[in-house]
């Protein structure tokens, strides 16, 4: 859309500066190629997949849509096998979290594919970008899921592209609609990620009783957190405040094995597989059980949620929107 392009999309070869996050279990293929059809960059959440899933995974996005898309991999985790899989199947963009990037970029870099990295402070990008990145996603504390950093994303953003540039970058956290998006370009941000507003996409992979909770839930219900930390221990998350995370405050926050209601199975998948209730999985469609006991990731930017839409609509919402707010911003400087 007209004053939307970026020099980003030219890199990444989309037609918007709208990225979905790669939120979990629920950015599967059907939600990544919706978002890549729509004109934004889709992305794959790869890292708890063995590499023979991740690579039907990828095969199945390339089945939906001809666009590209980029695959997640969360570097607090073994993923080397899962970047092979990556490389071997010519994903264009590589999107990397939690960790030290320099050892992947130098294989992505050798197989000419484009990195992301995600950070949550300042040197913490500067030391990202020394390693090779190119591109920052600069990811403030409002955000939804799991978060990096302490900062807010309408300081950090500023910050990251002060202390980077000429590397673009990406703003995620609090953005839910076209206003966020122009926001962040006015911070001199290339582009936006959002996670919290793709969670209740029609494509995604989320259970209707989460779909809910996103559209009814206000900001002050995303809480800062440490509760559901069963597969990623020690990595803050901001979620929905919801009966566990309400006992546990209630019991002074402990820390595990002496949590209440520590061990409670609260879902049961299609597979028969036990869920348990400091885990760190969201609500899946083929779930059954106390789902709303589990781990509701979102943002602040949960309060801009009002019903679910497929994925082409939000975008194009968002894209007319943001294109609205910059030529009003045009019009006050006139």
């Amino acid at each position: 859309m007209r004053g939307l392009r970026t020099a980003l999309c030219e890199r990444l070869g989309i037609g918007l500066p709208i990225i979905q996050a790669p939120v979990g279990s629920a950015a599967g293929p059907d939600l990544a190629a919706a978002v890549s059809e729509a004109g934004g960059l889709g992305m794959l959440a790869l890292t708890w997949q063995s590499p023979e899933e991740a690579r039907r995974t990828i095969r199945r996005t390339r089945q939906l849509t001809t666009r590209p898309f980029g695959a997640n991999l969360v570097l607090d985790f073994p993923v080397d096998d899962l970047l092979t899989v990556c490389l071997e199947e010519g994903v264009p963009t590589i999107s990397t979290f939690w960790g030290d990037p320099s050892p992947a970029n130098a294989r992505i870099r050798k197989a000419a594919a484009l990195h992301l990295h995600t950070v949550g402070e300042v040197a913490e990008a500067v030391h990202a970008v020394a390693d090779g990145v190119d591109v920052v996603v600069a990811q403030g504390w409002e955000a939804g899921g799991h978060v990096r950093g302490s900062t807010s994303t309408m300081a950090l953003v500023p910050a990251v592209v002060d202390a980077v540039g000429p590397v673009p970058v990406v703003a995620a956290g609090g953005i839910a609609d076209g206003r966020g998006v122009a926001a962040a370009l006015a911070l001199g941000a290339q582009g936006v990620m959002l996670g919290t507003r793709f969670l209740a996409a029609a494509e995604a992979a989320t259970h209707e009783v989460y779909r809910r909770h996103l559209i009814t839930a206000a900001g002050v219900d995303a809480v800062y957190t440490r509760c559901f930390d069963g597969g990623w221990p020690h990595a803050p998350h901001r979620a929905l405040r919801n009966g566990t995370l309400r006992r546990w405050e209630a019991a002074g926050s402990p820390r595990a094995p002496h949590r209440p209601g520590e061990g409670d199975v609260v879902a049961v998948d299609a597979a028969d597989e036990n869920h348990y209730r400091y885990g760190d999985l969201i609500p899946l469609p083929d779930m059954t059980g106390d789902l709303e006991d589990m781990a509701l990731y979102a943002g602040q930017s949960v309060h801009l949620v009002h019903e679910v839409l497929p994925a082409a609509r939000l975008i194009h919402d968002m894209a007319v929107q943001a294109a609205t707010t910059v030529g009003a911003l045009h019009d006050l400087a006139a």
